[in-house]
Order: C-alpha cells, then sequence, then structure tokens
C-alpha cells in the first residue's frame, strides 16, 4: 500500500477555497499539526476533500475501469495506447499507472477524510456545522472505498489518520464484506443529518439523497435486494430530483447540478485547474477545432457494438455519440467518438463540465432493478420506472406483453442502462454486478479483441505491484495476476 505517513505528512496537504465552493487553490505550508484550528479551516480541508474526486485514480480516468473494460469503448491508438490497451484486451499488468493511480490516488484523499474526522471534534465552531462537516466527509470517505472494493476486492480499510512507518505496515487486506459495512455505516450515518438541499453557493456538496441513493447502490451491489428497494425508494419520496425533459440538457455545461443531478464531480473551467479534460480527450484525434477547440486526443471511442445497440428512434444515441465530423475543408470525416460532454474551453483540458456518478434516471433504474429481483410482476411498479426512462428517451414503453418472466426484464434493465448512461463509467461495473460480465464479454470476444476468455479473476483488478514490493507480508495480490 502507499505510505500512509507519507501521505499524511506531504502529498495530504489540503485545498483552500475562498467563499465560493469551486474556487479551490492549493494551501503549500499547511500540515494537520497547524492547519485545523477554525471552522474555515475545516471547510477549505472539506472543499480539498471534495476536489481530490477529480483525481485520475478517481473520476478523472473512471472510463478506463468502466468503459474501456467493458463492449462500450476501446482505448485510443496512440499515446498511452498499451497502458489502456491492457484493460481493453484484459492482459493488464500489476505495474499498469492507472492501477496505481486509482489506489494512490484513492488513499490520498481517504487520508484526508481521515484527518478531518480525527482534529474536527477538537475544534470550538457552531454544532450544526460540524455535524453536516462531519456526515459529508463520511459520505465522501464511503464514495471512494466504495470505488475501491469494487475494483479491488479487499483493500486495506484504514479510518484514522497515520502518522508513522511502523503504523503505516501494520495494514493489510480488509475482507470486502468489511468494508462494505464500513461504506453502509458512513452512508448511514450521512444520511442521517445531510440537508436535502443547499444554497446556490453550495450546489454540488453531498446531500440527503446522494448518501440515500450511494446506499441504495451499495446494497444493489451486494445482492441486498429488499434493502436496495427500500433505499432507492426513499430518495424517490424526496421530491427534489426528476427527468429533464431533454437528455442532451442533463449534460448542458449551463446546465451543471440540475434537477437530474444526485452527486456530481465538480469541475470549473477557467484556468484555475478545476478544469474537465473529458470533452478534449475524447474528441478526435487530428480533427482540429472542428469538433472542439484545442482538438482532441481520441480517447474511449465508442464501439460499433454501443452504437448499433440503441434502437431506433432512440433521442440519446445522437447526444450521447458520433460517427462523423466536418472538417475545416467541408469534408465528412468517418471517426466514431463521445460527444456527450462539450463545452468551450479556454484552454485544452479546461473544460467546465461536471461528471456524474449517480443521476436521478440511474435511480429509477436501479429501483426498477431491485424490485424485480424482490420478485417479478407484470406491469407493476418495476415497470412504471423503467418506462419514465424509456419515455423521455422517446421510446415506446415496456410492457409483461414484451417482458413476460424476470430474466426478461433483467435483461431489459441491462440494455436500458447501458444506452441512458453510456460513457458514464457503470457499464463494467453493472456486468459485474449482475453476473453478466464474463458471458456478455466472451460472446464478443473477437469483436472486442480479448486475448483470452475472461474468468473470474478478471473480476477484480490487479493490486498495484508497488503496494506488495514495499509490505509482502500484509499485501497480496489477486489471484490471476
Amino acid at each position: 500500500m502507499i505510505k500512509p505517513y507519507i501521505v499524511l505528512l506531504t502529498t495530504v496537504l489540503l485545498s483552500s477555497c475562498s467563499e465560493e465552493f469551486l474556487d479551490l487553490k492549493p494551501i503549500s505550508t499547511a500540515t494537520s499539526d497547524i492547519f485545523y484550528k477554525t471552522a474555515d479551516d475545516f471547510k477549505n480541508a472539506l472543499n480539498g476533500g471534495y476536489a481530490g474526486l477529480q483525481a485520475g485514480g478517481l473520476a478523472g480516468n473512471s472510463y478506463v475501469f468502466g468503459e474501456i473494460t467493458s463492449d462500450n469503448t476501446v482505448a485510443v491508438a496512440s499515446g498511452s495506447v498499451t497502458d489502456q490497451d491492457e484493460f481493453d484486451r484484459f492482459y493488464i499488468k500489476t505495474t499498469n499507472p492507472f492501477i496505481s493511480g486509482r489506489w494512490n490516488d484513492a488513499y490520498n484523499v481517504i487520508a484526508r477524510y481521515n484527518t478531518i474526522l480525527d482534529k474536527i471534534d477538537e475544534v470550538t465552531m457552531d454544532e450544526t456545522l460540524k455535524t453536516r462537516y462531519i456526515a459529508e466527509t463520511k459520505f465522501l470517505r464511503a464514495v471512494v472505498y466504495f470505488t475501491l472494493v469494487q475494483t479491488f476486492g479487499d483493500v486495506p480499510l484504514i479510518l484514522k489518520p497515520v502518522s508513522t512507518p511502523d503504523e503505516g505496515y501494520s495494514f493489510g487486506r480488509t475482507p470486502k464484506a468489511e468494508v462494505y459495512a464500513q461504506i453502509e455505516k458512513d452512508l448511514t450515518d450521512a444520511e442521517n443529518v445531510l440537508p436535502v438541499t443547499y444554497a446556490a453557493a453550495d450546489m454540488g456538496r453531498a446531500t440527503k439523497g446522494a448518501a440515500k441513493a450511494y446506499l441504495g447502490k451499495v446494497y444493489l451491489t451486494q445482492k441486498k435486494y429488499a434493502d436496495a428497494a427500500s433505499k432507492l425508494k426513499e430518495v424517490i419520496d424526496l421530491g427534489v430530483y426528476e427527468l429533464l425533459p431533454s437528455y442532451a440538457d442533463v449534460f448542458k455545461v449551463a446546465n451543471k447540478n440540475n434537477k437530474e443531478s444526485v452527486f456530481d464531480v465538480q469541475y470549473k473551467s477557467g484556468g484555475a485547474g478545476e478544469g474537465n479534460a473529458w470533452p478534449n480527450s475524447f474528441a478526435p484525434q487530428n480533427s482540429g477545432n472542428a469538433v472542439i477547440a484545442f482538438g482532441g486526443d481520441g480517447n474511449n471511442q465508442p464501439t460499433n457494438d454501443i452504437i448499433n445497440a440503441y434502437e431506433a428512434g432512440d433521442l440519446r444515441k445522437d447526444v450521447s455519440v458520433a460517427t462523423s465530423y466536418t472538417n475545416a475543408a467541408g469534408q465528412v470525416i468517418p471517426d466514431k467518438y463521445i460527444k456527450k460532454y462539450y463545452d468551450v474551453p479556454v484552454a485544452k483540458n479546461d473544460n467546465g463540465n461536471n461528471i456524474p456518478l449517480i443521476r436521478y434516471a440511474d435511480v429509477l433504474l436501479m429501483y426498477a432493478e431491485a424490485l424485480n429481483e424482490v420478485g417479478y410482476q407484470p406491469n407493476a411498479a418495476a415497470f412504471t420506472y423503467l418506462n419514465m426512462v424509456r419515455t423521455r428517451a422517446g421510446l415506446a414503453k415496456k410492457t409483461a406483453a414484451d417482458l413476460p418472466t424476470q430474466q426478461a426484464f433483467r435483461l431489459a434493465i441491462e440494455q436500458e442502462r447501458r444506452v441512458e448512461l453510456a460513457f458514464e463509467g457503470h457499464r463494467w461495473f453493472d456486468l459485474v454486478r449482475t453476473g453478466r460480465a464474463i458471458p456478455v464479454l466472451n460472446s464478443k470476444k473477437e469483436q472486442i479483441r480479448l486475448v483470452s476468455d475472461l474468468t473470474e479473476n478478471n473480476l477484480v483488478f490487479p493490486v498495484p505491484q508497488s503496494q506488495i514490493d514495499i509490505n509482502k507480508d500484509k499485501i497480496k495480490q489477486n489471484p490471476g495476476y
């Protein structure tokens, strides 16, 4: 594992901010001993904790784990092709930088959260605000641990600051059931405290609905279907979320943190280092300014399989993907690329788009899935919530005549989640959660260029070799790597 004492004293220097939630600037001289003194210190530290979600190992390169591994996208044909191609074709090395990036970035930000939770009780401040800051921090810690356990399985569960080498080396891999239990505890603590909404200046912070939605997803992932259904219905019953009438409006930069947003990773363009790279990263290579200012890198290219997955008349298709662009000379250039994320950057990779982690359409589809797993009922509530998403997409409603069995409904949810949430990092983890990753991807082995058939070993990724090398007694590799 990373050396927590080093993380605590150096890498985990927290971010400051002005009165605006997203105006984040680094503090270069703060340490845990001298920084945590006032309510504003904790506000700044917590804002830095939100900013930590932007890291490449978390949201920044999440498509490598959630999309390139699946049948949705393929790796770029140049640049970091080898590192991403390992995910695309499943010959992932234990030294892959995306693997170490996820582990290191996750534990860096977890160290921030643990320090906040350790220090905040010592400070005199408004008790209501203190309680909320604790709840926000627990929510964020749960989100990151959920990312870790989905990626690696058993992971070290560290819940307090670690300041000495000996203590750092004492942590081995905690069984994932215990990690999930802690995630559930943190989210339950958070949902009981967090507000339903915020004033405009604090939009984007963790809410009661976000905690409930994540808890529902955690239950669903563990196949606790009744618990998942109950918790996701609580999100719906809050009455603060809704599907926007237009799918395209969900992703417009000017419409961030809209009524469909449950929890996004926040970005802000303008040259402050808080911009989103995805619009430039996903635009076609060699396209100049034809698709987006400052050009594109061609990452995360859609497959023919996902393009063909959209039903005729699905309004989401043209919002999400394109198969060509027109260059400066007026020529139509065939090239598949993701167009769901778009902005007009002031510099390359400095876009204002948020990255959605959970939105209301996801909640509705998870709720329908959970209801169906509890027990298939023809034309009952599960159909209602599935059809809410389909209707917004311009598609006909599904009935029991179309989906006469529980298994048929499962496949319909799988299809709907694929196209509704395309390129948002869900596809691989959805397939793993439902036990469908191996049969689905192996059935497309030649098409998606798998090196060999997937097995159970491929359902989690390798632990970074560097973590094993520095703590051989405690950190063991996942089978098959």
